[in-house]
């Protein structure tokens, strides 16, 4: 996944629930020298490009290699094509953004960029979320897992899924804040929601979008490594038992030890302890 630490601090999304752009602090964006400005435009196409290859690499090899299309698979394909598209269209459109400090497509393409924006940061945590649900079921269902890996039309409602919530979850109030709230409060030549100094909605909001994907996870995968920490502990204490098993039916099979097995099992008896030495192996002949 391309998106985490490279895209986190240039979408729209970390601009508002960080507040490091709107208003004033817009233009100061803006105020860079032509070196400045020269080297942070080379950065970010750079960024681009390694988010755009690196994502379509992943839908390439979905596409062309028909074993990839596993249930876990369709997954990661959902957050590639999310994290392909922020580099495609969210990231290009606020370069300019955040280099001049100032707005220069209009308040449609505004409203779109951050409709586009918001969802497909949502949807990258939220499919973070269904991919540790499917790691989870795999260790804890195993059997039920595998027999569902050929139903990809359940990996697929799932994947439709993502993308509903996540853009009900800001969709909707991007588009309709300020017909609501009967007028704008975005001036001209910027570019943030309406609902960017709403303190209630945005600790709704921040809720469903990070604190309860964050729980989430982290239930699932302390699950996950008790799980196997569980289930290896089961495997040694199955594979002792067997092995000392083994090892007792050789000696008592073995005429040889016989004699110290039962003075094995005498002392046993009376001090708790055997001292198993080489003699109760059977000799080589």
């Amino acid at each position: 996944d391309l998106k985490g630490p490279l895209q986190a601090p240039l979408t729209a999304r970390t601009m508002e629930s960080g507040g490091a752009l709107n208003g004033s602090a817009a233009a100061a964006a803006g105020r860079f020298t032509a070196a400045g400005t020269a080297a942070l435009g080379a950065l970010m196409a750079l960024l681009i490009a390694v988010i755009v290859a690196g994502n379509a690499l992943v839908m390439l090899a979905f596409v062309a290699d028909s074993s990839l299309r596993t249930q876990n698979n369709f997954f990661l394909l959902n957050l590639a094509i999310s994290d392909f598209l922020v580099g495609a269209f969210c990231i290009p459109l606020y370069v300019p953004y955040v280099l001049t400090g100032r707005w220069i497509f209009g308040r449609s393409l505004c409203k779109l960029w951050l409709v586009v924006d918001y969802l497909l940061c949502t949807s990258s945590v939220f499919n973070i979320v269904l991919i540790s649900y499917d790691r989870f079921l795999s260790v804890t269902r195993a059997v039920a897992y595998r027999a569902q890996q050929g139903n990809t039309k359940q990996a697929v409602l799932k994947m439709v899924m993502v993308w509903v919530l996540a853009f009900l979850l800001y969709g909707p109030a991007i588009i309709s804040w300020e017909y609501i709230s009967g007028r704008s409060t975005i001036p001209t030549g910027e570019c943030y929601a309406e609902f960017f100094y709403n303190w209630y909605f945005l600790m709704t909001a921040s809720t469903l979008e990070f604190f309860t994907p964050f729980i989430s996870v982290m239930f699932f995968n302390l699950s996950i490594y008790l799980n196997i920490q569980k289930r290896t502990k089961i495997r040694l204490d199955i594979f002792h038992e067997v092995h000392n098993q083994s090892f007792t039916e050789e000696v008592e099979t073995s005429p040889e030890a016989k004699p110290s097995l039962k003075c094995c099992k005498w002392e046993q008896k009376d001090f708790g302890r055997c001292p198993l030495t080489a003699d109760l192996r059977p000799h080589e002949p």
